[in-house]
């Protein structure tokens, strides 16, 4: 899957968020000083030319849609983070995320809570009908 600049995925957030924008609704999402519409528009025609936004055309106007889910897109780069990191191994990067000491206990909590679901959801998987 192709990568986003820092750029794009500010750009990508906001239609994410938004699901369907036009350029103007685009613009008010960002902060002042407000990035200039040639600069947006130069962003969004790479963002297409990689498969990200589509637009629907409306006399004048652009609508702009994601191709790419936001966890489709996020979730490829944890899975080369995994790869190239982790000798793509997903519990040594679970054991390196739980271990770095960035989470607060409640947090491992949850982290913990999510897992249990995840084993049942798997055991019930399994279960003949």
């Amino acid at each position: 899957m192709n990568k986003l600049t820092n750029a794009e995925v500010q750009v990508m957030e906001h239609i994410w968020q938004k699901e369907r924008v036009f350029m103007k609704d685009l613009l008010e999402c960002f902060p002042e000083p407000k990035p200039a519409v040639t600069t947006v528009a130069t962003l969004l025609k790479r963002m297409q030319e990689k498969g990200f936004v589509a637009y629907l055309t409306y006399g004048n106007s652009r609508e702009y849609y994601p191709l790419v889910s936001k966890e489709k897109y996020f979730s490829g780069h944890v899975n080369d983070l995994i790869k190239n990191y982790f000798d793509d191994s997903s519990l040594r990067f679970a054991s390196f995320f739980a271990r770095s000491g960035k989470l607060t206990k409640q947090e491992l909590e949850s982290l913990r809570n999510l897992i249990d679901d995840e084993i049942e959801r798997k055991e019930d998987d399994h279960l003949p009908d």
